[in-house]
């Protein structure tokens, strides 16, 4: 079993990407494989022609897909599907083998613990219009925070990998995004406390649309696609 983890994809403006990592390897994937993209998927999109093409080719991949939210997604849309529990944790089914993993869970797939905590600020919204193209669910809210954290907490605060669309507090610094009065302060470091207190390997997250490596445990993904082996 692969974990394929992608960085935004934004529909279909950079999904090229993925595709082309699958061109050609086809026979070396099946569905108990995966693909995690780490938010901005446009799985909900705002236009439905863009909603309906992402989805289709979404569906062709020879994976099953996972994607946290990011900041750019269609929040009523996609959190009006039904939950349910999966593999340990919360997620939205949007299809058979489109799922969503939601804010503040903790994911055993075959033995490898994934903890997820979607959502970010869009530093774009003045050109957005809310209720279409922006939405307030695009930050957690108090009760996302507390079932995290209780969440790692039962969990001893031990998982093999963490995934988030925006970064920990002290990571984005070394990034050169340590403004905090854009939005995020209140996110950054609640994942920056996530940060401090967990074990895990690594820790995968998009958002800012580049591809950077900290501390060889914390990897900032775009174009870079990242392949974890379950043995």
């Amino acid at each position: 079993m692969s974990f394929i983890i992608s960085g935004d994809t934004h529909g279909t403006l950079d999904i090229k990407k993925v595709t082309d990592f699958f061109e050609g390897k086809e026979g070396n994937f099946t569905k108990e494989d995966y693909l995690i993209i780490l938010g901005d998927v446009g799985v909900c999109a705002f236009l439905e022609e863009d909603e309906k093409e992402t989805r289709n080719i979404l569906r062709n991949l020879p994976v099953t897909v996972l994607f946290i939210d990011g900041n750019h997604e269609h929040f009523p849309h996609l959190f009006a599907y039904p939950e349910e529990i999966w593999n340990g944790g919360k997620i939205h089914r949007i299809e058979k083998d489109i799922i969503h993993l939601m804010r503040g869970q903790i994911f055993d797939i075959n033995g490898t613990k994934f903890f997820t905590f979607g959502g970010a600020y869009s530093v774009d919204k003045w050109c957005r219009k809310e209720g279409f193209s922006w939405f307030a669910q695009e930050l957690p809210c108090r009760a996302e925070y507390e079932k995290g954290w209780y969440n790692l907490e039962s969990a001893d605060f031990k998982v093999d990998y963490i995934l988030s669309h925006t970064a920990p507090a002290n990571v984005a610094e070394k990034m050169c995004y340590g403004e905090l009065s854009n939005g995020e302060y209140e996110l950054r470091r609640f994942l920056q406390r996530v940060a401090k207190n967990s074990d895990f390997k690594a820790w995968y997250f998009g958002h800012f649309h580049e591809d950077y490596e900290i501390d060889d445990k914390y990897f900032c993904l775009f174009n870079r696609i990242k392949v974890l082996e379950n043995k």
